[in-house]
């Protein structure tokens, strides 16, 4: 593959229709919500306080309610709560469009963070049934087509906005609108489904059930399956026959007969389930500083443009910037990680690049001054005051492109496949409250900097921020707590076989050998040929050992299995003969 072009055509037909449904829907939402505060604050002319209000209610309804949607996509299936997703917020864009009163506005705010509820963590747990073992390329394409959604979704807001706001509210319900038809008639029912719905994902109709030989041979089927079950009927009358003399005589010799009760205990709920995964909870924990770190983006980075350069040009800069970024070398970052990293690696390293990404800013903010907003600087003065927000729109995007496709694509394998979009709904939960708080500590560390002469503090606390994400994924990695899954290149292969050639298999899986077990095929020679090596000896013996409590413990049992069945550490039989001899 040469880059995220190729890798969209790779997929097949569902895959290719989220990656659009996520470009459409960051469109509409980004063409709308910037200017939903100029709308709110000017138009109708509302305090300040009701537009915090109304914009809180939408993120509250949103973060909140991500458990929520995550397990109705489990339950019900994917596809039915994507499509009322859309179509929820298609009315709410409407709503925000011709509503004048607050209770009006409240309602379509919330709206519209139930709608992002509903269809956010059904999208995500759709793609990664429908992708199988290509999670971390679709998820790197996904993140593609959302960043040139947050690209291009301004733009068109602002030459709507020129009009009327009105007008941008019309056209984004409309879009969603669209959305929804097209995924009701387009998106396939059953690949996707959760354990409520009728199929799993990628299942298909039987084939040949159209032609006469299909029906032939169903109606021989058929019969088989009727006398099997006469005979099964029989067998069980006889059974419960010879049951009912037993219970007679024990009757009649006055033996008391006390029945065991098998009591059913009710299966946990899918919440619960999520709850009592420490693993998952852990990572979302060690993850939650990452979005507080992303989301600078749109709170310490604008913050900073205004600070030194006194306008807005430096804002449009870093978002062009980062979505081009993203939209050009996604793919390309992804095979590059997975081939030289891995998944729990390149997590850390990338949570790593995260933190260093505010350095520059660190270094620059003691040697730029506030700009005066009625004497702004020349346009190149500008545009080297706007040099370190750019580095590190730069840093954050290469890093975020690192973080993203197998961040999500751990949350899949932290549990079962019936309960994926639970585990998505907790996961988004637990990153929005990590979001608030780190909006809140970070705005409170850029007016203590102000206040007391270091301008440098806020960014080092959020490169602090970062080095401590990554000591805590790496710190879950070698406890063996992170699933060290495949992660598919764009050529179709593994990491671990593109750098290795070896078996891509999991070390801590009950069929990976052990390592006395390796190293003696290693050296034992073949029956057919004596005295030569297998040429797969070689890397099978460079192999290094699995390490951490679980991996001992399979170790140790595999001894234990071989002690049972006779076989010494060397690959020989007690006496020292060959177990290839016997």
């Amino acid at each position: 593959m040469t880059g995220t072009p190729a890798l969209i055509r790779s997929f097949d037909r569902p895959v290719r229709l989220l990656l659009v449904n996520q470009l459409t829907i960051n469109t509409g939402f980004y063409m709308l919500m910037p200017y939903l505060a100029g709308h709110l604050s000017g138009t109708l002319a509302l305090p300040a306080a009701l537009v915090g209000l109304i914009l809180g209610v939408r993120n509250l309804s949103q973060q909140g309610l991500f458990l929520v949607g995550g397990t109705l996509a489990d339950r019900l299936g994917c596809k039915p709560v994507i499509v009322a997703g859309c179509g929820v917020r298609a009315v709410a864009f409407l709503m925000l469009g011709v509503a004048g009163s607050i209770p009006a506005l409240v309602a379509a705010s919330a709206l519209t963070g139930f709608a992002g509820a509903l269809f956010n963590p059904a999208v995500r747990a759709y793609l990664a049934r429908e992708a199988g073992e290509r999670r971390v390329e679709a998820f790197a394409a996904f993140n593609a087509f959302g960043q040139l959604g947050i690209l291009v979704g301004p733009l068109v807001g602002l030459l709507l906005n020129g009009v009327t706001f009105t007008l941008v509210c019309l056209t984004a319900g409309t879009m969603f609108a669209v959305l929804t038809v097209a995924q009701m008639r387009a998106l396939p029912p059953g690949a996707g489904a959760g354990s409520g719905g009728p199929a799993g994902p990628g299942t298909a109709g039987v084939p040949g059930a159209a032609t006469g030989e299909g029906r032939a041979g169903d109606e021989e089927k058929a019969g088989d399956e009727r006398i099997a079950e006469d005979e099964r009927k029989a067998r069980d009358e006889r059974v419960a026959g010879r049951r009912a003399a037993r219970l007679r005589r024990r009757v009649r010799s006055r033996e008391r007969v006390r029945p065991r009760r098998r009591v059913r205990r009710p299966e946990p709920s899918l919440w619960r389930e999520a709850a009592a995964n420490r693993s998952l909870l852990r990572f979302s924990l060690a993850m939650a500083g990452s979005y507080a770190l992303n989301f600078q983006i749109y709170l310490g980075l604008p913050l900073e443009v205004r600070r030194v350069t006194a306008g807005e040009l430096g804002v449009t800069l870093v978002f062009v910037v980062s979505g081009v970024m993203t939209v050009a070398g996604q793919a390309r970052v992804t095979a590059w990680a997975g081939r030289r990293w891995g998944p729990s690696r390149a997590i850390a390293r990338g949570l790593v690049l995260m933190g260093l990404a505010f350095v520059p800013l660190a270094v620059a903010a003691p040697l730029t001054a506030t700009a005066d907003a009625a004497d702004p600087p020349s346009a190149a003065v500008r545009f080297l005051l706007l040099l370190p927000v750019l580095g590190t729109a730069v840093l954050l995007s290469l890093a975020t492109m690192i973080i993203y496709p197998f961040e999500m694509t751990t949350v899949v394998a932290l549990g079962p496949e019936h309960a994926v979009g639970t585990r998505y709904g907790l996961y988004s939960t637990l990153a929005g409250l990590g979001v608030a708080a780190g909006n809140l500590l970070s705005g409170w560390a850029l007016d203590l900097g102000r206040a007391v002469g270091l301008p440098s503090l806020p960014w080092l606390g959020l490169t602090a921020v970062g080095a401590g994400c990554a000591a805590a994924v790496h710190a879950l990695n070698r406890a063996g707590r992170l699933p060290e899954h495949p992660a598919a290149t764009p050529d179709g292969a593994s990491s671990e076989e593109a750098s290795s050639g070896q078996d891509p298999r999991d070390p801590l899986s009950p069929d990976a050998a052990s390592p006395d077990t390796a190293s003696s095929d290693a050296t034992s020679p073949d029956p057919s040929s004596p005295g030569t090596t297998s040429p797969a000896a070689a890397p099978a013996a460079a192999v290094r050992p699995p390490s951490g409590p679980l991996a001992r413990a399979r170790s140790s049992g595999a001894h234990l299995r071989d002690a049972a069945a006779g076989r010494g550490r060397a690959g020989r039989w007690p006496g020292g003969r060959r177990r290839h001899a016997r």
